[in-house]
């Protein structure tokens, strides 16, 4: 899991060839102005899903993991907690992984909380279990989905 600016985009380019299409995407649209929903980049490889939605309290954390693509989200306004655990410490899993929707989620409680505000972002890989959406309020998100080249 990665926390940070999105002025230190830079830093990243390294870990996943399609990071920096990702930070460019960024840097050149206006994210305000954003329909909510996806948009394609570079078709399943490359995507973002553009979100508006109300946060749930802390004690609502529904951890998931995905396999094929890593997470990159960017809170674009408002602010939104996430809790994190590591994926091997997950043992209580609600049912099987969904791969149409690459997912899983699990009963377990986040090992620790951080929070995202506007111009921060946090990059998770399939061995990093998330709970997004914790918070008060509203909040206008950008989750890139990074697929993973296995």
């Amino acid at each position: 899991m990665i926390l940070d600016s999105t002025k230190n985009a830079e830093r990243y380019y390294a870990l996943l060839p399609r990071l920096r299409r990702v930070f460019d995407y960024i840097a050149t649209t206006d994210l305000a102005q954003l329909e909510v929903g996806r948009h394609d980049i570079d078709g399943d490889n490359l995507f973002v899903n553009v979100s508006e939605l109300e946060l749930r309290p802390l004690e609502a954390a529904h951890l998931e993991v995905h396999n094929r693509y890593v997470d990159v989200q960017v809170v674009v306004g408002g602010e939104e907690t996430f809790g994190w655990s590591e994926r091997c410490n997950c043992h209580r899993a609600e049912g099987e992984f969904d791969a149409e929707r690459d997912i899983l989620f699990y009963e377990d409680r986040p090992q620790t909380f951080y929070t995202l505000r506007a111009g921060q972002f946090t990059i998770l890989f399939p061995e990093d279990a998330h709970a997004p959406m914790l918070g008060e309020g509203c909040v206008r998100k950008l989750i890139f989905k990074v697929a993973l080249d296995r």
